[in-house]
This record gives C-alpha cells, structure tokens and sequence, in this order.
C-alpha cells in the first residue's frame, strides 16, 4: 500500500508491502508495534528497535516524540490524497464557513444540527461515494449555523452541505 506522509513540510512517499518498505526509494525492513500499557511504539528498522513516544492528535495527525523533539505526521494513503487535491487543503481557510461535498454521492448520515458546537476532527456528514463511506470532519471548531442536507440526498462535488460560523459557541 501506498502512503504519502508529511514531516514538517516535507512529503515522503512510503510504500508497505508486508515487513518490505521503501521510502522514496530505499527500501527497508521495518515494523511498527505498539508497546502495551505506554504511549510508546516500537519501530524496527533493519534489525535495529526504536520506542517512541506517539499518538494521535484530534486532528487525526501523529504527534512524533523521539529524543525529546515533537513533530507532527501526518500520513495519508492515496485515496486519502487523492480527496484532499480534489477538494483543495485539508485545513479550512480562515473565514471560510461552509462544507461543500468533496465529490459527488448520497447522505448517508448527518451528525450534527443548527446551533451544535463541534471542535476540530469531530464527524459532520458521512457520505457514500463508489460504495464507500466517508466521513467528512470539522477542520476547525465552529458552530453549525444550518445543515443543507438530508440523509438519502445526492449531491454534487462542490454542494454546500453545513454552514457554521468559526469558533465555539459561548
């Protein structure tokens, strides 16, 4: 499987084939296990084991904490990346306050109402595009200002499905 993952600014194509992984050319043995009971993970790399510090932030990036250092990953496999360039960065520009479907499908499930505060990564509408659900999330906290959509409705990419104004609500 193919995975784009950006550090910082920088974006390294990973691909995974089992215990086999190149990374933007080089390829490795690597494995990747949790360490049971600890936010650490244990990364193997040719033979050598690494215990980092990591999790998952609300955003859905992994904060990374070798050796002290933090840094943020984040890692998307190619539909993933594909759906982002479709519909532009996956952070929402400031002022901008509605959620426009990023591809054409149908509602299945609205998980939010007028008036409900959300924060960021939390689920908005979850729609079914070529047989498959997506769950599209808040990218900012905001409070939802109208819900243009119904569950069984088809839409189009760039319909606007949730307007909100920034921020939580007080």
């Amino acid at each position: 499987m193919k995975y784009f993952v950006t550090i910082d600014d920088r974006e390294l194509e990973v691909t995974v084939e089992g215990d086999r992984v190149t990374v933007d050319g080089t390829v490795v043995r690597a494995e990747l296990t949790a360490v049971p009971g600890t936010p650490l993970k244990q990364l193997t790399i040719d033979g050598k084991t690494l215990h980092w510090p990591m999790h998952r932030a609300p955003d859905g990036r992994w904060v990374v904490a070798p050796l002290g250092e933090s840094w943020e990953v984040e890692v998307l496999d190619e539909r993933a990346r594909h759906i982002r360039r479709l519909t532009g960065s996956g952070r929402r520009k400031s002022g901008e306050n509605v959620l426009k479907a990023p591809m054409p499908g149908l509602v299945v499930r609205v998980e939010v109402e007028p008036g409900q505060a959300v924060v960021e990564g939390q689920g908005i509408v979850v729609l079914e595009a070529m047989k498959m659900e997506n769950e599209l999330r808040a990218s900012a906290a905001a409070t939802v200002a109208a819900v243009r959509v119904v569950p069984g409705a088809a839409v189009e990419k760039g319909d606007v499905l949730v307007e909100y104004s920034l921020g939580p609500s007080a």
